[in-house]
């Protein structure tokens, strides 16, 4: 399937869009491609009772239609739609090494593929101070593929013969590959700062401990990122906390302000909406719009000046 997705990209090219640097209209249109086409994408795979709701986390892992953005809360949507396969039978715990290595790579190369070709913005971008523009996983599951490597340790991520030579093979690497060749600046300490931090962890599997807390914190946890996702009978929402005081914004969505929980220790405030106003996208300008706005006749990619 997502072979075929791939193949549709290639039937829609992106639009002439001189006035902006981000954001091409023609994602809209592989998005409603896919969008009518999913029942028959899947069809005999999963139950037909099941397409529906399935469909939604399939299809918002592509980005945002309207605001034509992705970030880390589409990528979830994509691992949400993989646990409804699994829930409904589709995939079993044998597939599980499959399911990442196979599916999850095919799914962020076709990802790189929209940002390159529609020049997806940002969704909720921290800058310098993430991982990556639009993605998070690839890390998690990068130092969990490292994990025992014997040779290959964190600050491997500086050694460009290293990263040029196991990057086809090791997910970390990729994504490490990739931020190069976006971002011009010799060093990750300047345009990755945290990943040039990690680098510093003696064993990858300190970073991937690292890693699954902060996916908890700063994904899972996020009121911006979670109040855009379903949850349905597959996926149903479990506890929660009484809404305080909201206040509607112009782009029609209840901002959350603080709620004190339990005893109203310090660990059990959380801030709601503390992400204000950002929750329905800033204009973060895309790293891989802005190489292409320089290069439209050209074919590859070229770093930005980050600096």
């Amino acid at each position: 399937v997502l072979s075929t997705l791939s193949n549709l990209v290639d039937t829609i090219p992106p639009t002439e869009n001189s006035k902006s640097r981000f954001g091409n209209p023609a994602f809209r249109d592989f998005y409603d491609k896919v969008q009518k086409d999913f029942d028959q994408l899947f069809q005999g795979i999963i139950p037909t009772d099941a397409l529906k709701e399935v469909s939604v986390y399939f299809t918002e892992s592509f980005g945002n239609r309207r605001r034509i953005d992705y970030g880390t809360g589409h990528e979830a949507n994509f691992m949400a739609w993989l646990l409804c396969l699994e829930k409904i039978g589709v995939l079993t715990i044998k597939d599980d090494q499959a399911v990442v290595l196979r599916i999850f790579v095919s799914y962020i190369s076709l990802m790189r593929k929209l940002q390159f070709e529609y020049w997806l913005e940002p969704a909720g971008s921290h800058g310098v101070w993430g991982l990556d523009d639009y993605h998070f996983l690839p890390f998690l599951f990068g130092a969990s593929q490292l994990f025992d490597h014997k040779y290959i340790k964190p600050k491997s991520i500086h050694d460009h013969e290293v990263v040029d030579e196991f990057s086809k093979d090791y997910m970390y690497l990729a994504c490490i590959k990739f931020i190069n060749t976006v971002k011009t600046t010799a060093s990750l300490r300047w345009h990755s700062p945290m990943l040039d931090d990690i680098s510093a962890c003696r064993v990858w599997s300190k970073v991937n401990q690292g890693m699954i807390k902060m996916y908890k914190a700063e994904v899972l946890g996020k009121l911006p990122i979670m109040q855009h996702f379903m949850f349905g009978s597959l996926i149903h929402f479990e506890g929660g906390i009484e809404q305080a005081t909201t206040m509607h914004d112009d782009c029609g969505h209840v901002h959350n302000k603080t709620a004190v929980v339990g005893d109203g220790n310090k660990e059990d405030v959380f801030a709601l909406g503390q992400e204000y106003p950002d929750c329905c996208g800033i204009p973060v300008p895309s790293a891989i719009a802005a190489a292409g706005l320089k290069n439209r006749d050209k074919m590859t990619a070229r770093p930005i000046p980050f600096d």
